[in-house]
């Protein structure tokens, strides 16, 4: 059979795979991209995009329940899944055609089908339409991403559960969902359809949501599931599940000495991702694995063969499509004869629940781990007049200022847009800037950033 041969062979179209794949097309290099069913990765097809998508339908509802607070009269309301799904799918497919005119734009070849290595930097495809192709690349990157878990708990596979995949397609309305793990996935979809109308009951193995952040934090998340009917089962170890999601479900559940049985009719796994890298032959290709199947690199994202790079999420590299496009930036900059590496950059996250979540740099459990002293600032969300004008004065920032300097550590917000205030911060950690740049600075009112300065307005003196 014919050998193909690239100078650069990409396995997946992920966020820093597509990007890879466009940028040395369009530098004139014969570029091969293997994807497998999504292009453009999970992101915008059955991740990020179309989650936030569904999220912001139920943030609509929200508002037709508290519509009288705003001294809006309403009659009664009911929400069509079915078109809540069709709206995710119009912008999905809109952002699947923008990729696939990125590809063809770029220069770099689109191949459907899935790969498996049958040596070093050799790999065998089995086209989507049919027959096999052999391609070679004198350089390989790995970007296959991760899926959902599915622990080997008795009855769990057998129930047929959904993972987000599945949750975000539903055309129906479950009655009682349960959700197994309360994760990012799990508190988003589970605000999402108890916003939709359902019964929610959240299962989660640990003793307090969100558990590596900061106590206050799992605080404002459990209160915000109290006032929103979200029924919260923590310290649990489910031991066996019955029944089929869609239909019937019962789960049970040990909490220290006790046993009980929840019942509901659906159950959503957001337990968390298993990095896809069984099956496709990386043992021939000299890639070895870390002990929890992701793939071994270095700080600049080289496997353990030569010109063999991994990238995003089955690399072990946070699981935020931001990192990922980061990852590209490293890779094609060490393609180039540069020497840039994942080591000290900046992590950001934000959980899109409503109110967000989000936070940079250290929160107050990590600097007191690691010995780092700090300066503590905190105000209610209420402080800041613009959430009062929009009745969303749940939650609170806090900053982290060295005690030395005027170095800002660490941010978090528990807020309406804290995705967007924590954006601004975290240019003033980038810029190098002390916190009485953010003090001292003239911004708008009433906008949420002018909280800022309230903030850092509160921090203590040295």
């Amino acid at each position: 059979m014919e050998t193909h041969q690239y100078e650069i062979v990409i396995l997946g179209t992920g966020e820093g795979s597509k990007f890879l794949a466009w940028t040395l097309g369009k530098q004139g290099k014969r570029v091969a991209v293997i994807e497998r069913k999504y292009i453009g990765g999970s992101c915008p097809n059955i991740a990020c995009l179309p989650s936030k998508n569904v999220i912001h339908s139920a943030k609509v509802a929200s508002y037709f329940r508290r519509s009288e607070e705003f001294g809006i009269a309403k009659e009664a309301f009911q929400v069509d899944m079915s078109a809540v799904r069709d709206r995710k799918r119009k912008m999905v497919a809109d952002l699947v055609a923008i990729h696939v005119a990125n590809f063809k734009a770029s220069g770099a070849e689109l191949i459907m089908g899935s790969a498996k290595f049958t040596g070093p930097k050799m790999l065998e495809v089995s086209l989507n339409e049919g027959g096999t192709r052999v391609v070679r690349g004198e350089k390989i990157v790995i970007g296959t991403g991760t899926r959902a878990t599915i622990t080997d708990i008795p009855g769990l596979r057998e129930s047929n559960p959904l993972t987000h995949i599945e949750a975000l397609e539903l055309a129906y309305l479950p009655q009682h969902l349960i959700v197994l793990g309360g994760g990012y996935i799990g508190l988003e979809l589970a605000q999402a359809m108890r916003r939709f109308g359902s019964s929610v009951t959240i299962v989660d193995r640990n003793e307090r949501l969100a558990n590596r952040e900061d106590e206050d934090v799992s605080a404002g998340l459990k209160q915000l599931c109290n006032d929103e009917g979200i029924e919260l089962v923590m310290s649990a170890e489910v031991s066996l599940v019955e029944g089929v999601s869609g239909q019937s479900v019962k789960l049970h559940v040990r909490q220290g000495n006790s046993n009980s049985v929840i019942e509901g009719t659906d159950l959503l796994v957001a337990a968390g991702r298993t990095p896809n890298t069984d099956g496709i032959g990386l043992d021939l290709a000299g890639v070895e694995l870390t002990e929890r199947g992701f793939i071994k690199v270095n700080e600049r994202l080289e496997t353990t063969a030569a010109d063999v790079w991994a990238i995003g999420e089955c690399a072990g590299s946070p699981q935020f499509t931001h990192i990922a496009f980061d990852d590209f930036r490293i890779i094609r900059d060490n393609l180039a004869g540069g020497n840039r590496v994942t080591t000290g950059r900046q992590v950001p996250f934000c959980l899109f629940t409503d109110p967000e979540l989000a936070r940079i740099g250290l929160n107050e459990t990590e600097a007191k781990e690691s010995g780092t002293p700090y300066r503590l600032a905190k105000i209610p969300m209420a402080a800041d007049l613009r959430t009062r004008t929009l009745s969303e004065t749940r939650g609170f920032m806090k900053a982290l200022i060295d005690t030395k300097s005027d170095r800002i550590l660490g941010f978090t917000v528990f807020g309406v847009d804290g995705g967007e205030i924590m954006g601004a911060v975290q240019i003033a950690m980038i810029a190098g800037l002390p916190y009485t740049g953010l003090r001292d600075a003239v911004l708008t009112h009433p906008t949420l950033l002018e909280g800022l300065v309230v903030l850092f307005s509160s921090v203590p003196s040295k």
